[in-house]
């Protein structure tokens, strides 16, 4: 989920309850705040403690939340899992912490200790993009023995990597197997996934919602389909001309044009001038998602 903001430091709260709203009737199973697209680590933690409230708050029940609580700071980690029990959450997720060049066996205490701790149950969080560490498979194999860790939610981009993760369900058949980018949320399903954490869906939900019953459903012409139109999708990404930035700015650019929230981001990056709002428009338009009196 994206973190709807009106400066940078407020929350745009009529904004986060109508994303909510339109997320959760829109399908999904559940929601994620404060992973890369939510912007987390751009976050101050004061306005992350309140989104996390006032996700659950918005939420009532409806769709488990998991919160991101990815930082260098193992206590920062522990103690917004903490708050994150007390608003009704559901679980955390993490990734190994950033900054310092980190190998793998620090990272597996790290998480560990983590896991350990937390209050909640917890998801592994592979995203080297951003992390600059990737959880090597020896690395997670060795984490399916933490009882409190329940899966894994892979960004890298390496459908590989992924289905070699797949194969710890004979250690973990509890574990949920989630994956990051959108455009390959279907054929992890087919690999044996069980879903998607998409940040397209802040704007379409039902796009990636029946993507995601055609796939388990085995209806190939409906799947098609809906990854043609997910594909068709990921031109907004590209308006900015490719990149974190883009995408961030493209998402949030498509989300605050239908009205839903504000577009504005969080520093270091910033909304799209007139330009390629224009171009961004013209592309929601052709593609039919804009209300008629925006499109028009």
């Amino acid at each position: 989920m994206i973190t709807p903001l009106l400066s940078r430091d407020e929350l745009d709260r009529q904004g986060l309850t109508r994303l909510v709203d339109h997320l959760v009737t829109g399908g999904v199973a559940g929601l994620f705040v404060l992973g890369t697209t939510g912007e987390g680590p751009s976050l101050s933690y004061r306005l992350r403690y309140e989104l996390v409230e006032r996700t659950c708050e918005a939420v009532a029940g409806r769709v488990p939340v998991l919160v991101g609580i990815s930082d260098t700071s193992l206590i920062e980690s522990l103690e917004l899992a903490k708050f994150s029990r007390s608003t009704g959450a559901a679980a955390v997720v993490a990734t190994p912490p950033y900054y310092f060049p980190v190998e793998q066996g620090p990272i597996h205490t790290f998480l560990n200790r983590l896991a350990d701790e937390s209050q909640l149950p917890m998801f592994l969080y592979n995203m080297p993009s951003c992390v600059k560490a990737s959880l090597a498979i020896d690395t997670v194999e060795k984490l399916t023995s933490h009882d409190n860790i329940i899966g894994l939610k892979d960004s890298s981009g390496d459908i590989e990597y992924y289905k070699n993760a797949l194969k710890l369900r004979e250690l973990r058949p509890d574990w949920t197997f989630l994956m990051g980018p959108e455009h390959l949320m279907a054929e992890s399903v087919i690999a044996g996934g069980d879903g998607g954490v998409n940040g397209g869906a802040n704007l379409i939900p039902q796009l990636f919602v029946n993507l995601y019953r055609a796939t388990v459903e085995s209806d190939e012409e409906s799947r098609t389909n809906l990854q043609n139109e997910l594909n068709s999708l990921g031109r907004i990404y590209n308006v900015g001309g490719g990149g974190m930035a883009s995408y961030l700015s493209g998402l949030k650019c498509a989300v605050s044009l239908t009205g839903i929230c504000s577009g504005y981001l969080a520093e270091p990056f910033s909304a799209f001038g007139s330009d390629a709002k224009k171009t961004l428009a013209g592309l929601l338009d052709e593609m039919g998602y804009l209300p008629a009196k925006v499109g028009s």
